[in-house]
């Protein structure tokens, strides 16, 4: 079970973060387009098939065409532990390719948010503070790491939960003699 784990952990890590870098890299390190987030947990999702792929894959060879919601769903989210510890490994890797500070840019865009929604005197002060705790905080690996984990690994429970309680069932996609 340890070689599906890494085999189709590595493959939705790899998906997902060829997708990660290739956007961070094509807009500089400025978040995309409106988009983007939507963009973003596509490639999620299309990667974390893979968590789909390697439970029936287990289901199939190992468990003989019968697999149990509970040993579906924990080889799920090992699936999605390892694509989501190559996510962040991206994102760190994307950080330092792209050299520039995301965090500052990050925290002028909160800036110009508040400004558009008309905010002013106090709630702006409040705004760029906010914005300045944000900067301080993302500079420092050991805080940056754990949100870059979960923004992908939730997605990762979600799909372990959907494919492990549709393949319990052993007359969805059966095993081929």
């Amino acid at each position: 079970m340890f070689r599906i784990v890494l085999k189709y952990g590595v493959i939705a890590g790899l998906v997902v973060g060829a997708a990660l870098l290739g956007v961070s890299m094509a807009y500089g390190g400025q978040p995309p387009p409106d988009w983007g987030m939507a963009a973003g947990f596509a490639s999620m999702l299309v990667a974390l098939s893979a968590v789909f792929v390697g439970i029936k894959h287990q289901r199939d060879t190992a468990g003989g065409g019968v697999i149990r919601f509970w040993p579906a769903f924990g080889l799920g989210l090992a699936i999605s532990l390892v694509a989501s510890l190559i996510y962040v490994a991206a994102w760190e890797l994307s950080l330092v390719l792209i050299d520039n500070d995301f965090a500052a840019m990050f925290a002028g865009q909160m800036v110009e948010r508040a400004k558009e929604k008309g905010l002013s005197g106090e709630a702006l002060a409040a705004a760029v503070q906010q914005a300045r705790e944000f900067e301080a905080m993302y500079r420092n690996p050991l805080l940056r790491m754990p949100m870059t984990f979960v923004e992908i690994f939730p997605v990762g429970m979600l799909v372990s939960l959907v494919s492990a309680l549709v393949l319990r069932n052993p007359r969805v996609l059966p095993a081929r003699a």
